[in-house]
C-alpha cells in the first residue's frame, strides 16, 4: 500500500513535549482505560502499535477508534488540533506494512489506508456526528486532519 502524507499545517496547538513524567501518566492512563474496558471520555480505543519512521522501533499509543463499515475502524490524526501529525501517523506512512491495532484484548495485524476525498468526507461527518470535540479540532488548525481506516489482515 502507498501512503502520501498530507502535508502539516501552518497553525494549530504546539504537542507535549514527551519527558519522563508525560510518559509516566501515559502508561497510567493506559492501564485505567483497560480497567474502563477500553473506553475514555465517552470513545471506544484502541492500542495501536508502528514502527517508528526514524527509529525503527515498536511504538505504541492509545487513540480512539469509531467503527468502519467493512468491519475495521476508522481513526483520526487529530492530535488535538496541533499544527502537525501525531508521530504515529508519520511511522504509518514510513511502515505501512508494519501496524498492528489491539482491541478488546486481542491484537491483530492490520492494513492501514488513508481515506481521500470522498470517503474520508463521509467518514469525517459519521465521526463528527459521535465527537463533536473533533470540529474543534479542526478549527484550531489549517491542515486536512487525515482519518485513516484500519482492516485486519486475512
Amino acid at each position: 500500500m502507498s501512503f502520501q502524507k498530507i502535508p502539516p499545517g501552518t497553525r494549530g496547538s504546539r504537542p507535549p513535549s514527551p519527558n519522563p513524567v508525560f510518559r509516566f501518566l501515559i502508561g497510567a492512563m493506559e492501564r485505567y482505560h483497560r480497567f474502563r474496558h477500553d473506553r475514555f471520555m465517552g470513545m471506544d480505543l484502541v492500542y495501536l502499535t508502528t514502527v517508528g519512521a526514524k527509529s525503527g522501533q515498536e511504538r505504541r499509543v492509545t487513540v480512539s477508534r469509531f467503527p468502519a463499515d467493512d468491519g475495521g475502524w476508522l481513526i483520526v490524526a487529530s492530535m488535538g488540533g496541533a499544527i502537525q501529525h501525531p508521530g504515529w501517523y508519520h511511522n504509518i506512512a514510513a511502515h505501512p506494512d508494519q501496524v498492528w491495532a489491539e482491541v478488546g484484548g486481542t491484537k491483530y495485524h492490520v492494513t492501514a489506508e488513508q481515506l481521500d476525498e470522498e470517503r474520508r468526507e463521509q467518514a469525517w461527518k459519521q465521526i463528527t456526528a459521535v465527537q463533536p470535540r473533533y470540529l474543534g479540532y479542526q478549527k484550531k488548525t489549517d491542515r486536512l486532519i487525515p482519518i485513516i481506516e484500519l482492516r485486519p489482515r486475512g
